[in-house]
């Protein structure tokens, strides 16, 4: 029974789409003020630095007294400031960062100089490479290989199968020399690279 006079309370009120037509419903807003098409943007003042810790208190006068004494100092004295501070309050050093394989525009010549005179410098770390190996002494090869490579049998035989295949990477010279000797002993060639 409540139900049915609800419904018809509902029914009887006229809704707004009725009022303003089927396309023009709106609803009202009290604080709407329409803009002036014509107006101009309003132009806001920004300070010329943005601080995100608010304005700072003035320096006291030990700093400033400091400032103006470091000032007067020449040039070359100047520059020993920032090491000598860094050792003092012992700061760590920075770190260079690598940039290999990045892209530094024109500076990428200058560095790839530097880099080029480094690539010169005797090389720490060899890898060792099976080039070939006799049929007859694949089996010795393969013992061999597993000696070294800590591989099982399977993984050692499909290895030497694949010669030419790097044995091992980022040795020692004596280390690779040693595989080296090893390797031909057992009827196989290896390269050093």
């Amino acid at each position: 029974m409540k139900l049915v006079g609800l419904l018809k309370a509902i029914r009887a009120c006229p809704s707004i789409r009725e009022i303003t037509g089927p396309l023009q419903s709106r609803t009202f807003k009290h604080d709407f003020v329409p803009r002036d098409p014509n107006a101009k943007p309003k132009r806001f003042k920004y300070p010329q630095l943005y601080d995100p810790y608010g304005p700072r208190p003035a320096p006291s006068n030990k700093i400033v007294q400091l400032a103006e004494q470091i000032a007067a100092l020449p040039p070359e004295e100047r520059r020993q400031i920032g090491p000598t501070l860094a050792e003092r309050l012992m700061h760590p050093k920075l770190q260079p960062i690598a940039t290999e394989g990045m892209d530094l525009g024109s500076q990428g010549g200058a560095a790839s100089g530097a880099t080029k005179v480094e690539e010169k410098k005797e090389k720490t770390a060899f890898d060792v490479k099976l080039e070939k190996f006799d049929a007859a002494a694949k089996i010795k090869v393969i013992k061999e290989v597993r000696a070294f490579t800590n591989l099982g049998l399977k993984e050692a035989k499909d290895l030497v199968e694949k010669a030419p295949v790097l044995l091992k990477q980022g040795i020692t010279k004596e280390e690779a020399n040693d595989i080296i000797e090893k390797v031909k002993a057992a009827g196989g060639v290896a390269i050093m690279e």
